[in-house]
């Protein structure tokens, strides 16, 4: 089997999640300036297995998209574009960010550990992830 990796797309950092190549275990993979996310992703796909990414699809709590969602929709169609072969789902990342920062705590980090600006990004995508898995029936 193939890693499953997870995008949860900012405008100023992504954080990156992956399973291990059996799926049965998510990780938070890392956080990178979403600037250089493209050329991360296309060494990372030469490098591991990847059969999908799926990116976090931000929408307010009505349904309708936020301003983030356009730009997650058009680093998609560059991917697709660019990328032919890798497929692409998406995933309601509604209130990721707030189930991070409760599983960041609970986990007992320092205080000094969750400022880092990257934890949250990176941990959030592993909550899509975890999502998209069990939305799915693999969890």
């Amino acid at each position: 089997m193939s890693r499953i990796l997870a995008i949860d797309y900012g405008l100023k950092r992504t954080g990156i999640a992956v399973t291990d190549p059996l799926q049965i275990i998510v990780s938070p993979l890392t956080t990178i300036p979403t600037k250089e996310l493209f050329d991360y992703l296309k060494e990372y796909f030469s490098s591991e297995d990847v059969e999908l990414v799926v990116f976090g699809d931000p929408k307010h709590t009505d349904g309708n998209p936020t301003h983030v969602s356009e730009k997650v929709h058009k680093f998609t169609q560059f991917l697709n574009k660019e990328l032919p072969q890798m497929p692409i789902e998406f995933e309601d990342e509604s209130f990721s960010s707030v189930e991070a920062m409760r599983t960041i705590l609970m986990s007992g980090a320092k205080k000094k550990k969750r400022r880092e600006k990257g934890i949250l990004d990176k941990v959030s995508a592993a909550i899509i992830l975890e999502r998209y898995l069990q939305r799915i029936g693999k969890y």
